[in-house]
């Protein structure tokens, strides 16, 4: 559900996709800067979008700083120029990696919370015991 909620977002992102400072077109820009990956499924998604009418496929996609406008209007001659690969598979997958580290933070952080309680029960237990015992 996450990754189909993801890709929904992500096709979303790039529709409303404009060079201006939106959070959602810099955050599309950083996932493909960072990457090294254009659009969803491949840097062919773009096209639907009406940056790509004005524009072409954004800068952010570029293999290097050069990246001529009118290259990136045409997908063949783009196909050289951009990175090909879609943003989907790689976000996901860097996700899915990084899972196993997640997943042993928040069991550390159970037995933490475990010992906290268990300690506490001691502590009240202790205190009602010694209560009695003064009277």
């Amino acid at each position: 559900q996450i990754k189909a909620n993801f890709e929904t977002n992500l096709n979303l992102a790039l529709r409303n996709y404009n060079a201006t400072v939106d959070q959602h077109s810099d955050a599309v820009d950083t996932i493909q800067r960072t990457l090294h990956c254009c659009g969803v499924q491949n840097y062919t998604d773009w096209e639907k979008t009406e940056y790509f009418a004005q524009r072409g496929i954004p800068q952010s996609c570029c293999k290097s700083q050069d990246c001529p406008e009118g290259d990136l209007k045409d997908l063949s001659k783009a196909k050289a120029k951009v990175f090909v690969d879609g943003c989907f598979f790689l976000v996901t997958s860097t996700m899915e990696s990084k899972m196993s580290i997640v997943a042993g933070i928040s069991f550390g952080i159970a037995c933490f919370q475990l010992i906290g309680i268990f300690l506490a029960c001691c502590l009240s237990r202790h205190i009602t015991n010694n209560q009695y015992e003064m009277v």
